[in-house]
């Protein structure tokens, strides 16, 4: 990025008018100029068109040749583009932009919408995790967001595969909110072209990125950088030791955010970086609950009563052959992983009264073992 004697501060203003715009755009889209030197340019020069004026001499002074700015036919393209794909424009310091976003020591300038912006208005929490994900995580995923967003939250992901995918599936109802590490108009990976469009009707998508712009690697830490931004919280489910997941939760972490991990078995990769940020002080998920009780009293969003959450009444007998049924079907859900016994109760055809006292009955018989935070497994030893 070109630097120069510039403040670091954010420029105060949006842009009122078309013009105004156009050489925001511009002024980003030129060559060495990235959201840092984007605000540090406009506060120093007091407007896009004056940057864009002195741009080329301070090139020539870090000893940058042949230094052009963005021709105006390339701004001009992607505004086309925009207009096809029925995006919006949304500048740093327009009503519609995302309020959390403006703590980004690197807050992005510009981003390009298609879908509700009205999401934007409402909390949201950061939902995600590996791409290779397991059968149990990706439950825990669908599970989380279904229940957050019916708590009212908006959930927000990266439309990868796995976790992301799941979170987004089992938040659309609710609100959901995908941020693109390409342009907001280029759909990846293709396979999730179908939920792309269902976000785009029901939920949003955004990105900072050109319109067109197929993702590189180096764009997805851009994009991870906004996910946390976008989020009161952030919680991983899944996630290898060295991965974009991590990379989100130390963007959330240097923001200030509360950050969670679902925690799983030693021996799973996948799960060895949830456990390695549980080690190091992030909350230990469960479930919804727990993530909703980990916030902040003026983060919290008060659901309207729902029937679960009243008492359950009396447990009611049953015959030998529904207990044979319900324990059968118990352990053939569960495995050496250790499942959350709410997620375990949520996937069993039964109700919740009958199931606790028969997770209670395969204990005593040795059948299944608890394990610390509300987790359960088969328990294969029995000596």
């Amino acid at each position: 990025m070109i630097e120069g004697n510039i403040s670091s501060t954010h420029p105060p203003l949006p842009p009122t008018t078309e013009d105004t715009r156009f050489s925001w755009l511009r002024l980003l889209r030129s060559r060495r100029v990235g959201p840092v030197t984007f605000h540090r340019l406009i506060n120093t020069y007091g407007s896009a068109q004056n940057a864009l004026e002195a741009l080329p001499k301070m090139a020539r002074d870090a000893g940058v040749k042949g230094y052009e700015i963005c021709p105006a036919s390339k701004v001009t393209a992607e505004l086309n583009a925009a207009k096809a794909a029925k995006a919006r424009l949304l500048c740093f310091g327009d009503p519609d932009y995302p309020a959390l976003l403006k703590d980004l020591p690197d807050a992005p300038p510009i981003l390009w919408a298609i879908g509700d912006l009205s999401l934007l208005q409402r909390p949201s929490l950061a939902l995600v995790g590996a791409r290779n994900a397991s059968s149990l995580g990706l439950r825990m995923a669908r599970a989380l967001a279904r229940d957050l967003g019916e708590a009212g939250y908006v959930v927000a992901s990266g439309l990868a595969r796995g976790i992301d995918t799941a979170a987004h599936e089992a938040a659309l109802e609710h609100g959901t909110i995908a941020v693109m590490a390409g342009g907001v108009d280029v759909i990846y990976p293709t396979d999730n072209t179908k939920l792309a469009n269902d976000i785009a009707d029901q939920g949003l998508r955004l990105s900072e990125q050109p319109m067109g712009l197929a993702p590189m690697a180096r764009h997805f830490p851009k994009r991870n950088r906004i996910i946390a931004g976008l989020a009161r919280a952030l919680v991983v489910v899944e996630a290898a030791t060295r991965s974009g997941s991590l990379i989100t939760a130390r963007d959330a972490l240097d923001l200030g955010r509360e950050v969670m991990a679902v925690p799983g078995h030693p021996f799973d990769a996948r799960a060895s970086g949830c456990n390695l940020l549980i080690r190091d002080g992030a909350l230990l998920v469960r479930g919804a609950r727990d993530v909703l009780e980990a916030l902040p009293p003026d983060h919290v969003v008060t659901p309207k009563p729902a029937l679960k959450d009243l008492p359950p009444p009396p447990p009611e007998r049953r015959d030998l052959r529904e207990t044979a049924a319900i324990h059968q079907e118990i352990l053939q859900r569960l495995g050496p992983s250790p499942t959350a016994e709410d997620q375990l109760i949520r996937e069993i055809a039964a109700p919740a009264r009958d199931v606790a006292p028969a997770l209670t009955e395969l204990e005593m018989k040795g059948d299944v073992d608890r394990q610390p935070g509300g987790l359960i497994c088969l328990k294969f030893d029995k000596s």
